[in-house]
């Protein structure tokens, strides 16, 4: 057995896969006899010493984690600054390290916790303490650099796509006598990825969504009304897909949830489907309905795409074999070789070419006209959402999801003040 623990956490907006993620380390390290804390609530419960040891777990509860959504382990929004500016919160996470014997820590989670993981692999290597640290991939939003697509990603883009089909078909159906305007908010904050995905629901100009709004490109609201009018007048209905992140011309957010900034100091949205429904009634006078899914998108494990289980797995595994090898200050990727046959394969990516840097649309993803998504786009995310790896059922008819027990191991080290 390799001397040594290894420390797992999970971070940020939690996924519909992310829990395959940490069965497939949990698995890895079993194989390898490596013992697995997981810190309780993310880097929170590390600060905290609230470490949960995954050796009391069965191998039916470890193997049912890759078809349950959420956060087994709990996850948490909490952005540790510079080294210089939250030294203290630093010193005290390496102190809980060497107090466990942690030797390898993976950080799961997106830009921030990337970033996370290499100031603790610096601040060890200026200790002296031997340690390996590697961020794993995930987000919805796929804004990850580097990796071709994000572990997380594929399931919420299927979720919106298939969602978004549904929907349209109500919508026609009611529109003779009902619902003209149907308007569907994707999460998105500056990267339009998941509205991209809605795209995939259908093809042509009067197949749903007939118009999709990207952070990508300034909202400009006379147009976005003239163009749901001729679509109405045109089809009957119209179908509105709009990323939560649509700004104006001058910068500012179309719709803000007036909640302030979050830990990751980013301003709180929300409600922008609830805007545009407002404004089309009010000017165009069409009866319109809108929908904000907000955590349906991310937790929706029962329609997970098979492709991200897949490569949430791989990450997760990738992710072992890096800190066993001593690969510090990584991240493994996914690279791309093929579209059609989908092939792909993981890398390894230095951290610093992950942390803080945010990977946005291509401008050849979207339409000319700035309210769809090109052929490229189609050829790009299609593979993403291919294929079902549906959770098991029990007799009520809902999926069999584990959750598991909390219990961490004594603490060692005075109680964080933090």
């Amino acid at each position: 057995m390799p001397a040594g623990t290894l420390l797992y956490a999970q971070s940020g907006g939690v996924t519909a896969v992310i829990n395959a993620t940490a069965s497939a380390v949990l698995q890895a390290a079993r194989t390898k006899k490596v013992r697995v804390l997981a810190a309780r609530n993310g880097i929170l419960g590390a600060l905290r010493e609230e470490l949960i040891d995954t050796t009391t777990l069965s191998t039916a509860q470890v193997k049912a984690l890759a078809h349950t959504p959420g956060g087994a382990f709990g996850s948490c929004r909490l952005k540790l600054k510079s080294v210089e500016a939250d030294r203290a919160k630093y010193e005290r996470l390496l102190a809980v390290l060497q107090a466990h014997d942690v030797r390898w820590f993976l950080y799961n989670g997106g830009n921030d916790s990337a970033d996370t993981a290499l100031k603790v692999s610096q601040l060890a290597a200026e200790f002296g303490y031997p340690l390996t640290c590697v961020g794993v991939p995930k987000t919805i939003d796929n804004d990850l650099a580097v990796t071709d697509c994000c572990p997380g990603f594929g399931s919420a883009a299927k979720y919106t796509a298939v969602s978004v089909r549904e929907c349209a078909l109500d919508v026609a159906a009611m529109a003779e006598t009902s619902t003209k305007v149907f308007v569907y908010e994707a999460m998105g904050r500056h990267a339009g990825w998941l509205a991209a995905a809605a795209g995939l629901a259908g093809e042509g100009r009067d197949e749903a969504p007939h118009l999709i709004l990207f952070p990508e490109r300034p909202f400009d609201e006379a147009d976005f009304l003239a163009r749901v009018d001729a679509v109405v007048k045109r089809l009957g209905h119209c179908v509105v897909v709009a990323s939560e992140g649509i700004r104006a011309a001058d910068g500012t957010f179309v719709a803000d949830a007036g909640g302030g900034k979050d830990a990751f100091g980013h301003a709180q949205l929300g409600g922008v489907a609830s805007h545009l429904a407002g404004r089309v009634k009010d000017v165009l006078g069409h009866k319109v309905h809108w929908s904000l899914p907000d955590y349906l998108q991310r937790s929706a494990r029962h329609l997970a795409s098979k492709t991200d289980v897949e490569q949430a797995m791989a990450v997760g595994r990738a992710a072992v074999d890096c800190a066993l090898a001593g690969q510090n200050a990584v991240m493994p990727v996914i690279v791309r070789t093929a579209d059609e046959p989908y092939q792909w394969h993981v890398d390894v990516a230095p951290l610093s070419k992950v942390a803080n840097h945010e990977k946005t649309m291509p401008k050849g993803f979207i339409r000319a006209d700035g309210h769809g998504i090109t052929a490229a786009a189609r050829r790009y995310l299609a593979p993403l959402i291919a294929g079902e790896a549906y959770p098991p059922y029990v007799r009520n008819g809902l999926p069999d999801y584990v959750v598991l027990p909390q219990a961490t191991v004594r603490r060692k080290l005075p109680a964080w003040a933090g």
